[in-house]
């Protein structure tokens, strides 16, 4: 079973590493989890994960206080307002605008209704 935690913690690390360049592929959910899995596979990738000077902030600020930075929040609103100006310019039919708003307006509220990291 360790190995499967394995598999899934290395796949969610690289994901979440990819979210830091790609601004449409999210960051910290991919990193929690990546946690989450190398704490039931891995002692060593799980301390290193929390102690690395990019990837452990965020961890630590969901885990001690559910909070998510500013500067997250803020790329977290940029990339949903260029996505939603994409899916515009594109001319998406309606009914997909109005799911996609409605689903990206729940996103935003729950990221802004954390508190500040």
């Amino acid at each position: 079973m360790r190995y499967i935690w394995m598999i899934f913690g290395l796949t969610s690390m690289a994901l979440g590493t990819l979210g830091i360049l790609l601004p449409l592929l999210p960051t910290v959910p991919f990193l929690l989890l990546a946690a989450f899995c190398f704490a039931r596979s891995s002692e060593r990738l799980h301390s290193w994960m929390l102690e690395h000077p990019t990837l452990g902030p965020p961890i630590h600020d969901w885990n001690e206080n559910g909070a998510i930075s500013l500067k997250a929040k803020r790329l977290a609103t940029l990339s949903v307002v260029l996505v939603f100006g994409l899916s515009l310019a594109l001319g998406l039919r309606p009914m997909i605008l109005i799911i996609q708003a409605i689903t990206l307006s729940c996103v935003m509220l729950f990221i802004w209704t954390r508190p500040n990291a």
